[in-house]
């Protein structure tokens, strides 16, 4: 008998240790379900129940709030709260296809660990907040189905570990900034269609869609210096002949589509 339960010990002690949700961090989780009103979508968020196991769209690490994700219920409506901040472990942050109005809260810069940004399909405007930029540790960030304003933000080229940009779809406008040819780190995939942007390009591009856009004028010669493995500037306003060289060529012809007046390779329309 006394062998056994040694062994039944022994063996309780070997098993990997069992880690519930963090208290101060299951309290900021309610917190957030009474922002919005308790609805149905947060209907598992139960103080009854372990927030790491038992509730929708949660997951941990040691007990510790890692991803947070919201998504498809339009019936979901307000700000984004500032108890977003008090997830001090976050990696990864989804509310998409919800009903979000107004901006992204600065608490957001609290959130070190943060990697992953899903704020699509929502109505959030305004300009994009130049706080964000504080995140350094973000891959990707999604904003594209929104109603963003303002400029393309330069302080993008910041964020050492940025690997993707959605923006498209919001209202933004202005130029490609001139910083956008100095990035920290590589230069991120860039996706910004359907926006009202004008006339210009950067230096450093690898992959830039730009199409239904408004951008007009010619295509600068100097895209043709450029390393590209992604264009299309489909949908706008330009004219004029595309530049020979580079990798232009290599594009198909739909990615130069429906301009007003381009012409030359890859386009049947000769110049």
């Amino acid at each position: 008998m006394k062998l056994l339960l040694c062994l039944s010990m022994l063996f309780i002690s070997s098993l990997p240790p069992s880690y519930s949700c963090n208290s101060k961090e299951e309290n900021t989780l309610l917190q957030i379900k009474k922002h919005f009103n308790n609805p149905d979508l947060l209907s598992t968020w139960s103080p009854a129940t372990d927030c790491c196991t038992s509730w929708t769209g949660i997951e941990c690490t040691n007990g510790r709030v890692t991803l947070l994700s919201m998504s498809k219920d339009k019936k979901l409506v307000g700000h984004i709260p500032d108890q977003i901040g008090d997830l001090l472990e976050l990696q990864s942050l989804e509310m998409s296809y919800l009903n979000l109005t107004g901006t992204i809260p600065r608490t957001i810069t609290k959130l070190k660990h943060l990697d992953l940004i899903f704020l699509t399909w929502n109505r959030l405007s305004g300009p994009i907040p130049e706080y964000i930029s504080e995140l350094k540790s973000v891959t990707f960030l999604d904003i594209s189905f929104n109603k963003f304003t303002g400029p393309i933000p330069g302080w993008l080229t910041q964020m050492p570990n940025l690997q993707t940009f959605q923006a498209d779809n919001n209202s933004l406008t202005g130029p490609i900034p001139n910083s956008f040819g100095s990035f920290v780190g590589n230069v991120p995939n860039l996706f910004l269609p359907y926006n009202k942007l004008s006339v210009k390009f950067g230096k450093s591009m690898a992959l830039l869609d730009l199409s239904h856009n408004r951008i007009f004028g010619k295509l600068p010669r100097e895209l043709t210096e450029l390393h590209l493995q992604r264009f299309n500037i489909s949908y706008n306003r330009l004219c004029g002949k595309i530049p020979r060289g580079g990798k232009l060529q290599t594009f198909k012809s739909y990615e130069f589509a429906h301009n007003r007046c381009l012409c030359g390779s890859p386009l049947k329309k000769a110049c």
